[in-house]
């Protein structure tokens, strides 16, 4: 049951996050910047225990490998 609700907070704050980095380019207040900063740390911390996170992290790993 735990397990569900993570994923499902971690969808919707990941849709949150997409719409949040869709609005156009223009000057944003330093509380703007420090809460799409919180709600991409928050998403990692979310997404870091389940398949999907841990392919990302394999992933980076190959990445960080590859261009060593």
């Amino acid at each position: 049951m735990d397990m569900q609700l993570g994923i499902s907070v971690s969808a919707v704050l990941g849709i949150v996050i997409v719409l949040r980095l869709m609005r156009r380019t223009e000057p944003r207040s330093r509380f703007d910047e420090k809460l799409s900063a919180f709600l991409c740390v928050a998403f990692g911390v979310l997404i870091a225990a389940t398949p999907w996170g841990h392919a990302i992290l394999r992933l980076a790993g190959i990445a960080a490998r590859a261009t060593h």
